[in-house]
């Protein structure tokens, strides 16, 4: 009699170890489920903040399951949108290491661009327009390399055209402190420097406004340096493309 209860009891044991297996997949499945709603309503509706604490919550505690690509994907964004430079960098890199074939890695790309852009800009001095033309462009210059990366990698990506306007007020960003250091040339004496620091912006900054300063610099320079030939050269590229106007 016993051994027929043992035998009983430890098939309860076994049949209810079973069973409550499921049940809490089931419940798990329904938890993360129900955050990850929740993080889309955070992000739906501006709370930025809320949803990166979440999505940071989930890709913690369920590391792995069917959310876990777009977990990341959306807490990139929610990082990017509290303005959390660093976080949102070491996730967009960790991310392109583990998802080496994605299908939105031209989205990740793009993002990574977007923070380096957010970095350049400071709030006060947007704000309060401060000319910042002679702050160090390391920011500016990792976003313009960024976009490019990705005009590169998918041409024809839907980020590509909104890559290429960013691209263009990125150049003249660049442009502006390639001509900020000239100036300091110029104002120094030291005119040789000042014209290459112009030239430069010709040559690395098509099709920018900056380009008409750029010449400017490099008519006086080489008046000053006694180079005539250049500076007439100089000069009628100026007149070509901005008239006879030289302030």
């Amino acid at each position: 009699m016993r051994l027929v209860v043992a035998a009983v009891l430890a098939s309860v044991v076994i049949l209810s170890g079973c069973s409550s297996k499921p049940k809490n997949e089931v419940i798990e499945r329904s938890t993360v489920e129900s955050m990850y709603e929740t993080a889309q309503v955070y992000l739906d509706v501006g709370r930025f903040t809320d949803a990166a604490q979440l999505l940071t919550a989930m890709s913690t505690r369920y590391p792995f399951g069917p959310y876990t690509q777009q977990v990341q994907l959306d807490l990139i964004y929610a990082l990017y949108k509290v303005g959390d430079q660093d976080k949102a960098l070491s996730h967009i890199d960790r991310f392109l290491q583990l998802n080496p074939n994605h299908a939105d890695l031209d989205y990740v790309r793009y993002m990574r661009a977007l923070v380096y852009q957010q970095a350049e800009f400071s709030l006060f001095q947007d704000m309060f327009n401060i000319d910042r033309s002679d702050r160090s462009p390391y920011y500016a210059q990792r976003a313009f390399e960024e976009f490019g990366e990705l005009l590169r990698l998918y041409p024809d990506s839907a980020y590509a055209a909104d890559a290429r306007a960013r691209m263009l007020g990125l150049s003249s960003r660049l442009a502006r402190h390639e001509l900020s250091v000239a100036e300091y040339y110029l104002r120094r004496g030291a005119f040789l420097a000042a014209a290459n620091r112009a030239k430069n912006v010709l040559e690395a900054h098509p099709n920018v406004p900056e380009q008409k300063q750029a010449l400017i610099i490099m008519v006086n320079s080489y008046q000053e340096l006694g180079l005539t030939q250049q500076s007439e050269d100089a000069k009628a590229i100026l007149v070509k493309n901005f008239g006879d106007s030289r302030s």
